[in-house]
């Protein structure tokens, strides 16, 4: 009940839908077992006492009843539900607000698929049973205490004997219990590999189907298809055990009650109507008790999916915003002392003793090899991570006394692969900034040398865009989210590969329109070619994490460095072909 407990708080406040609810049981429950009753006052009291002239007044009586049980079942499933539904909007809500403030070390390692199905199966899951499942494990409670004490009321030996099976069923009961929690749990999980599977197939199909691995990728769906199929016959392998053995304990309780009671009967010391009133409150209990399988089949799903829950609802915040943190303008003076980052402990570090600064309007340029530590750095700016070692100063103070939404606003980004929404172009142009004017989205596409491309498009600024941007080009997604950057009006730029991914034309009236956005604005451009920060204040190159060379680009080409190895290699041809362009 562990799993419960920890979800109480979102569950508890309406937890007078689920009293009201039970309120309503109470009459559905007992209506229930007055029937028995009615039935056998009606053949010890009326048939067999040739009192035929009360049977009208019994029927109108049990109609009275079904009107009243009606009424009462339709209150207690509808108040029921809406406990449910509201308990697990509380909890998809706080779900995805975890979700979003969780750091980047969580994503690092979390899959999509995985995730999607806790939001959607797990939580559906969770809210079945507090719909249904706990009313329906107090009513089975109920229904058998009822029972047995009319049972005891009628004969005592007779309610003896019946209640000899009921240890059985218990038994039973426990033994399937221990069996399909674990069962339910491998459901849960190989749902979500096959979950992750599909997301990531449709969102790498490109790829899939550029390399004619088609086949491929069936055969990993069907290997994780058929681990989920795996489970569910696991667990139909229980099921069918469990229900013809309790099926098999009541129907032998039932030829006891009958070979017994009938003795009773022959004996005059139970009377023909109580024994059909027993017969029938015996499966009042009998058939309560064979469902409880399906109550603790709810139960298992129920605490398999609040487990998978729980795991998001209690993951670690590694990024953890100070009481006291600062909502102040930022200039953009960024400065990094002694900085060492390592993602994973005991791991290499991504980042070792990293040292420079970077006043408002300075262009820092990095390059180096891929998973030297580039990007690294703006991630520790944004506190995206947490530095093992040093200070990550903001206008001379630590990025953590700011807070983190204050820091983030003020710091745009540029990626190489530029993430664009569902949505239409405007839309997306004022993601950062939704209270950006009209006019100051026109203004950022036109400096961002995107506005003439998008007049042309059927809609203008209101065209829809496909999945991740699609129905626009690379340079096309590229200039949207400079203008995007520019709405922003970001004290700190972070360029990330920003043209690495387009044709020379495209890179020149992007460079273009960076220029614009540098204006009086701290850059730090992270690149693989040297055209694109050859223009930099100062240049860091870095390898393995580490500073070997820093200066302009006129000094490094002079300093016999890494840099200006790489120099050579992207412009080893230039001269030759020059010349013999000139030469023609």
């Amino acid at each position: 009940m562990d799993t419960f407990r920890k979800l109480k708080q979102y569950y508890w406040p309406y937890k007078r839908y689920f009293f009201v609810s039970l309120f309503f049981l109470f009459f559905v429950t007992g209506i229930t077992v007055v029937y028995p009753i009615i039935l056998q006052l009606t053949i010890d009291e009326v048939v067999l006492k040739d009192k035929y002239a009360l049977i009208p007044y019994i029927a109108a009586a049990f109609i009275g009843l079904m009107v009243i049980k009606g009424i009462a079942t339709f209150f207690h499933q509808y108040l029921g539900d809406m406990f449910g539904i509201k308990s697990v909007y509380k909890v998809r809500n706080a779900l995805y607000e975890k979700l979003q403030v969780l750091s980047f070390k969580y994503y690092d390692n979390a899959k999509t698929g995985d995730i999607m199905s806790r939001l959607t199966s797990d939580v559906e899951g969770f809210r079945f049973f507090l719909s249904f499942g706990f009313s329906e494990l107090i009513r089975i409670l109920l229904l058998i205490g009822l029972s047995l004490s009319v049972m005891f009321y009628y004969s005592i030996p007779l309610a003896l004997v019946t209640m000899a099976a009921m240890p059985f069923l218990a038994v039973v009961v426990f033994k399937f219990d221990k069996r399909v929690h674990p069962a339910f749990r491998g459901i849960r999980k190989s749902f979500g590999r096959l979950n992750t599977r599909v997301q990531e197939n449709i969102s790498g199909m490109n790829t899939v189907k550029s390399l004619s691995r088609e086949d491929f990728e069936i055969g990993r769906f069907s290997t994780n298809n058929h681990d989920y199929r795996q489970n569910y016959i696991k667990t139909a392998n229980i099921w069918s055990k469990y229900f013809p053995l309790m099926e098999f304990i009541g129907n032998f309780c039932a030829v006891a009650l009958l070979a017994f009671g009938g003795y009773l009967v022959i004996n005059q010391e139970l009377e023909l109507g109580e024994l059909v009133a027993f017969f029938s409150l015996v499966w009042y209990i009998m058939g309560p008790l064979m469902n409880l399988g399906f109550v603790v089949n709810m139960f298992s799903q129920a605490k398999a999916s609040g487990e998978r829950l729980n795991e998001i609802l209690d993951a670690v915040e590694d990024i953890v915003e100070r009481e006291d943190a600062l909502d102040t303008p930022i200039k953009g003076h960024v400065t990094f002392k002694d900085v060492t980052l390592t993602y994973v402990q005991d791991d290499d570090t991504a980042l070792t003793n990293i040292n420079f600064d970077a006043p408002p309007g300075k262009v820092i340029g990095l390059i180096g090899a891929t998973g030297s530590g580039k990007t690294s750095i703006t991630q520790l700016l944004t506190r995206f991570y947490e530095p093992e070692s040093g200070e990550v100063l903001v206008d001379g103070r630590p990025v953590s006394q700011y807070k983190l939404k204050t820091l983030r606003k003020h710091i745009g980004f540029v990626l190489q692969e530029s993430f664009l929404f569902s949505t239409s172009i405007r839309e997306n142009i004022a993601y950062g900034s939704p209270d950006v004017t009209e006019e100051e989205i026109i203004d950022a596409a036109k400096r961002a040398q995107a506005h003439d491309f998008i007049m042309e498009m059927p809609k203008g600024y209101d065209t829809l865009l496909g999945e991740r941007g699609m129905g626009l080009s690379g340079g096309q997604k590229q200039r949207i989210a400079i203008a995007r950057a520019i709405c922003i009006n970001p004290s700190i730029l972070v360029l990330d590969d920003a043209t690495s991914a387009v044709d020379m034309e495209t890179e020149f009236k992007i460079q273009q329109a960076l220029k614009e956005v540098m204006k009086n604005r701290t850059t730090f451009i992270i690149a693989h070619r040297i055209s694109s920060l050859k223009h930099a204040d100062e240049i860091l190159v870095l390898d393995d994490g580490e500073v070997v060379e820093r200066g302009t680009h006129d000094f490094l080409l002079q300093n016999n460095g890494p840099y200006q190895r790489i120099y050579n290699i992207q412009y080893q041809d230039r001269e030759a072909i020059m010349n013999a362009a000139h030469s023609s």
